[in-house]
């Protein structure tokens, strides 16, 4: 009998890339996983060597092969961190290292790009894509191409690049209403020859080329598709579908997006929107999350105290950050961290930090809101953050709303979706 389709999304998150494989229906046929370096980060600088994507994503699909007959994939997707850029000659090899959706060296940009931008631009602010390609550009002259990580993936395994989504387009300027890159992005001073082509997630960008996958099995027929950022790819793999339908990502960042009729942009708060299946995901990241609890206690310690953690408010006013700077609910790379006065009982500190990860998600949902969103109709959760029983119940006390478990918590299988074509396409 001959074997039914199978369909390979592949999620690059900070530390670490995932695959999963599902059928013709949605169902999960095999997952895996590998770790990654942590990027560079020094004074405001975030960096990471691409080779790094690839071999992590060369292990994984072996991997993956080991569990499902790889001839037996028929396409592949692939998501990356939003505003994650590098520069590529014509050949698509990386001329540096990339600069991380959490670089902060680029203020002098996006002050240029402030002067010219329409505020409802999503490429406002040092985090975006589109003042790291004017920080790159003016120190990388020979760059043939401005690629997000997935563009870049997608390109070495179709060997052709200069294709992105646009989901990945957004904070690099593209205007998603009249689909095309705007005109007032050359007088911000980018080489509009450096930019992608974009086209819809799921779109056919190619068969697979590259010798290194083909060896591991997989047909030189295997089609690779257009894919997403990691953060619109976990809330596609929870199910939300409906208007008001909202999710909250609780990994290192903290990712808020609630379906919406119109879009929003607000970059005064960090607020923007991304394209979906003929409606609209109005939300915005905030660098609180986990990576400043993992600067404070290990995996287990926390697990070890939220055990023991009383429910009664601990008082303090924080607002957790691992370093100065923030993307929303608001947009400053000078936000300061408020992380004291540190109580001596380490379980008060955590639930202290809890709180305050709580009342900027809170913070978040009203202010989308206010600025014409649907408040939360049902939420759900994703990240390392959700299997925290303790955080839960902290913030649904603070929204007033009981989180609804997801069908999926992983990115990857909202990729795999697009790859399998089980996803309405953004109109």
């Amino acid at each position: 009998m001959t074997e039914t389709p199978a369909y390979l999304g592949i999620d690059f998150g900070t530390s670490g890339c995932r695959a999963e494989v599902v059928d013709a229906a949605g169902t999960v046929l095999a997952e895996a996983s590998v770790p990654m370096p942590l990027p560079r980060r020094e004074h405001g600088r975030s960096e990471q060597d691409p080779s790094v994507w690839w071999q992590a994503l060369t292990e994984v699909m072996a991997r993956v092969a080991a569990l499902v007959p790889p001839d037996r994939v028929e396409a592949i997707a692939v998501d990356g961190t939003s505003g994650t850029l590098l520069l590529c000659d014509a050949a698509g090899r990386p001329l540096g290292p990339a600069l991380m959706y959490d670089d902060r060296r680029c203020t002098a940009e996006a002050e240029a790009i402030g002067r010219v931008a329409p505020v409802e631009s999503a490429a406002h602010g040092s985090s975006s894509a589109l003042a790291r390609l004017l920080y790159l550009q003016a120190r990388l002259p020979g760059a043939r191409h401005a690629l997000h990580q997935a563009d870049w993936i997608a390109g070495r395994l179709c060997g052709h690049f200069g294709t992105s989504d646009e989901n990945n387009a957004l904070k690099l300027g593209y205007d998603p209403q009249a689909r095309r890159w705007p005109e007032w992005m050359e007088r911000a001073g980018a080489e509009l020859e450096l930019l992608p082509r974009v086209l819809r997630p799921g779109t056919t960008l190619g068969t697979l080329h590259s010798p290194e996958i083909r060896n591991l099995g997989y047909s030189s027929k295997l089609r690779i598709v257009a894919g997403t950022t990691d953060g619109v790819a976990a809330f596609l793999a929870t199910g939300a579908k409906e208007i008001g339908d909202a999710v909250t990502s609780l990994g290192s960042t903290l990712v808020l997006k609630v379906l919406s009729s119109s879009p929003i942009f607000v970059p005064g708060h960090g607020i923007y929107s991304h394209p979906c299946g003929g409606l609209w995901l109005a939300g915005g990241a905030s660098n609180s999350g986990g990576a400043v609890l993992l600067r404070h206690f290990t995996v287990e310690r926390m697990i070890e105290l939220s055990a023991r953690m009383d429910m009664e408010p601990s008082g303090l006013d924080y607002y957790p950050l691992a370093e100065p700077g923030e993307r929303f609910p608001h947009s400053d790379p000078q936000y300061a961290p408020r992380l004291e006065p540190r109580p001596a009982d380490d379980a008060m500190f955590l639930k202290a930090m809890f709180e305050g990860m709580a009342r900027i998600e809170a913070l978040g949902y009203r202010l989308l809101a206010e600025h014409g969103a649907p408040s939360p109709r049902r939420l759900m959760t994703v990240g390392g953050g959700a299997r925290n029983a303790a955080w839960t119940r902290i913030r649904e006390r603070e929204l007033g709303l009981k989180c609804t478990p997801p069908n999926s918590e992983h990115a990857a299988y909202g990729t795999a979706l697009i790859a399998a074509g089980l996803l309405e396409q953004p109109r």
